[in-house]
């Protein structure tokens, strides 16, 4: 097991012994401090650690296991993270990967929003978020370029994407009516051009062999991953019961109107909504959290998601800066505790929305392990893959909109375009592009050429 760290086992090789609980703990600790990048760079990582380097699972089975992770709602690395630490540890095994996976962000975001609550309008601070808001609009197109490169495979995938960004932008229909309109025209369309849905360009297993795995191809699916009806409604009770249970706290201590009761029921309903990542649910956040409940403002939302890409964990976990965020400005526990009002509401809001994502693991896994691909499943995923692609679109182009104009225009004024933002912003898009520049190292490079601009 010592001597195929750097090179590629031969096939014929044994398998590593399993690891033990604890060291799959220590393994998924360190995941959640170096787990950058998005859910790209996040899903690269593991798969070299898991994979080629340790081979604790096979390709073939690694694969199998995040096309499924990518059809439910939620942030398909932390819960790919939680298939496999279940699968090799039962229960308790997917809940320390799944945890593991965020606490390090949380923990992370809530020092990075204090300090940008308390000295965001410092020079040095402001520098920095200058330079990264161009490299988060960047990004986001990069982001929408990538999914859409993989999921519109035909015209009409096409105008499903097209269809979405002219409900978003021009109707302003909310997100969940655009997922559920474009689930039914996938499960329509299956019926009548199946071919039109099948979904392509997916995760496809590779021929590379990196030599037996502790979960192989051929391994026997291990007793507690097979499906049991019992257990399959023993763990819907506990989840809900969960649920209920954090819900009639809250509703208990302060109220159905509270801003922590109305924070826990609306990132319940956007976790169910996380289809294609986070940047297809922001819209949504944004809807919400700016716009009907007035936690924070437009600017703060770009801000949040340019902290967010600085930090581990899946960028899902912007919700917790607006949690945060929200909790400070609604003086949750008075102006004199805004540190706990923060603290409090950022935990609150990562618990309800990781919440559905380990019930969906736990719940989906078993069925997931006993399955095939079945088009009547996949077709409203892939017409809702190409809407999100559309709603990317939208989100890039309401961050464009704030980020390289001075001010937000009126009738009476022109818009006032920030030249070097856009540039910086095309530069980043192209670094991303065409260079492989990675998303951490374009974070790093930005918030240095905004450093140095808050100088000049």
């Amino acid at each position: 097991m010592s001597s195929n760290n750097n090179n590629q086992p031969s096939p014929n090789e044994e398998a590593p012994v399993p690891p033990t609980l604890k060291e799959a703990f220590w393994y998924w600790l360190k995941l959640g401090f170096i787990s950058f990048g998005g859910p790209a760079g996040q899903i690269s990582i593991m798969h070299h650690d898991l994979v080629e380097k340790k081979r604790w699972i096979s390709e073939k089975r690694f694969l199998h296991a995040l096309n499924y992770c990518m059809v439910f709602p939620g942030p398909e690395a932390q819960q790919l993270a939680t298939y496999i630490g279940w699968l090799m540890h039962r229960t308790w095994g997917g809940l320390i990967a799944g945890c593991l996976f965020v606490l390090p962000s949380l923990f992370i975001l809530i020092a990075l929003t204090y300090i940008y609550l308390r000295y965001g309008n410092q020079p040095l601070v402001a520098g920095v978020l200058y330079g990264i808001k161009p490299a988060v609009v960047a990004i986001v197109l990069f982001a929408a370029y990538r999914i859409g490169s993989r999921a519109l495979k035909n015209k009409w995938l096409w105008l499903i994407s097209l269809a979405a960004f002219v409900a978003i932008v021009l109707f302003r229909l909310p997100f969940p009516l655009i997922v559920l309109l474009a689930a039914l025209i996938g499960y329509i369309g299956s019926k009548y051009s199946p071919a039109t849905f099948i979904s392509g360009g997916g995760h496809q297993a590779s021929d590379k062999s990196y030599g037996k795995a502790v979960i192989d191809d051929h391994t026997p699916t291990p007793e507690h991953a097979k499906f049991n009806l019992r257990h399959l409604v023993k763990v819907f009770a506990v989840g809900v019961t969960l649920w209920i249970f954090a819900m009639g706290l809250l509703m208990a201590v302060y109220g159905w109107q509270a801003t922590l009761t109305q924070m826990g029921w609306f990132f319940t309903k956007a976790a169910l909504l996380t289809f294609g990542g986070a940047y297809a649910v922001l819209p949504y956040v944004y809807q919400g959290a700016v716009d009907h409940y007035h936690w924070l403002a437009a600017k703060q939302m770009i801000d949040g998601l340019a902290l967010g890409e600085t930090t581990p964990g899946p960028l899902i976990m912007v919700v917790a800066f607006v949690g945060f965020v929200g909790g400070w400005t609604q003086h949750i526990f008075g102006v004199d505790s805004l540190l706990l009002s923060g603290v409090v509401a950022a935990s609150v809001v990562t618990f309800f929305t990781f919440l559905p994502s380990f019930l969906f693991i736990f719940l989906g896994a078993p069925l997931i392990e006993s399955t095939q691909n079945n088009l009547k499943f996949t077709a409203p995923l892939t017409a809702i893959t190409a809407a999100v692609v559309g709603v990317i679109l939208s989100l890039a182009l309401f961050f464009a909109m704030h980020v390289f104009m001075h001010n937000q225009p009126t009738m009476q004024e022109s818009m006032q375009v920030d030249w070097l933002a856009l540039a910086l912003a095309i530069v980043g898009f192209m670094a991303l592009f065409k260079f492989k520049v990675s998303i951490i190292k374009l974070i790093l490079m930005y918030s240095l050429i905004g450093l140095v601009l808050s100088f000049i």
